[in-house]
């Protein structure tokens, strides 16, 4: 039998065991990861498993399937120079399908003042850069893909890992960001160009540090600026759109999110640039209580 990789990584409350046919993306994981805890006890919330799908493509056009505590049996592999795509995938997956000690929403947050931003809203929406640019302007990053909301207190709880960026927002944060906290350049992936940045050294630093909720946005690139309200209702049923759990959580799911829509102002903001969705979003902060 080859020999299996493996690399253990922990992320804010998860703690995930990574094991490859190939050393390149624990390589890249490792090196992107290197300023965060590892876990040596051997315990895992989740395996992810990088492995070809067929024993010859391990050497013959190297193509990697993701699978693991959770995975999907139609899921198309990646070619071997996206595998740090594949094994972030791969975590996502995870959290997505097994995780149940929160609400998980699919929304960047960062926190100010001990209060949490959360930003939600579909493919291209923006969010994930916005989150990206607030934590290099004073911001504490506390998550990308998932924003993990306690239903017996409220809080969020941070989850830092890697920022992925898509397209042009790889360019938008070249420029702000230093090139050694960027990863590999994936071309021609299922969703574009990506490439992966790692969070500021104070998001890894206080990943342990919850935040109470006080604002939520449903952001829209390339329209002008503007805020408009939104009805409970529309709100309540997006985030169950949003939420990759919240059916399975059940009862739990059904009170923690009524308490978050009921105690959170929520706004849709349209934006253009990331300097017109700071402006409005400094100027909804300014007015919180």
């Amino acid at each position: 039998m080859a020999r299996m990789h493996q690399l253990c990584l922990t992320v804010g409350p998860t703690r995930y065991r990574l094991v490859s046919a190939w050393r390149r993306p624990l390589d890249q994981l490792a090196a992107l990861y290197k300023g965060y805890p590892t876990s040596q006890d051997g315990y895992a919330d989740f395996t992810v498993r990088l492995e070809p799908e067929k024993p010859w493509r391990r050497y013959i056009r190297p193509s990697v399937h993701i699978s693991g505590d959770y995975w999907l049996p139609d899921a198309a592999p990646l070619p071997i120079e996206q595998s740090l795509l594949a094994a972030e995938m791969g975590m996502n997956l995870q959290m997505a399908l097994g995780w149940r000690r929160h609400l998980l929403l699919h929304a960047s947050s960062v926190e100010k003042d001990g209060k949490a931003l959360l930003m939600t809203g579909l493919s291209g929406s923006g969010k994930s850069t916005l989150s990206a640019i607030l934590a290099e302007r004073g911001w504490r990053f506390m998550g990308d893909e998932f924003a993990l909301l306690n239903p017996d207190t409220g809080m969020v709880h941070s989850l830092p890992r890697l920022i992925s960026l898509k397209n042009q927002a790889i360019a938008v944060m070249q420029a702000i960001v230093p090139e050694n906290r960027f990863g590999p350049l994936m071309q021609d992936t299922p969703k574009g160009d990506i490439r992966h940045i790692v969070p500021p050294r104070d998001a890894v630093n206080r990943m342990a540090e919850s935040a109470k909720p006080a604002l939520l946005l449903f952001p829209r690139f390339g329209h002008d600026p503007a805020l408009r309200d939104m009805g409970k209702s529309e709100i309540f049923v997006r985030l169950t759109q949003a939420s990759t759990n919240y059916v399975a959580l059940g009862e739990t799911g059904f009170r923690a999110l009524t308490r978050f829509v009921d105690e959170v102002p929520t706004k849709a903001m349209d934006y253009q640039s990331g300097d017109q969705a700071e402006e409005l979003i400094d100027s909804l902060w300014s007015q919180l209580p």
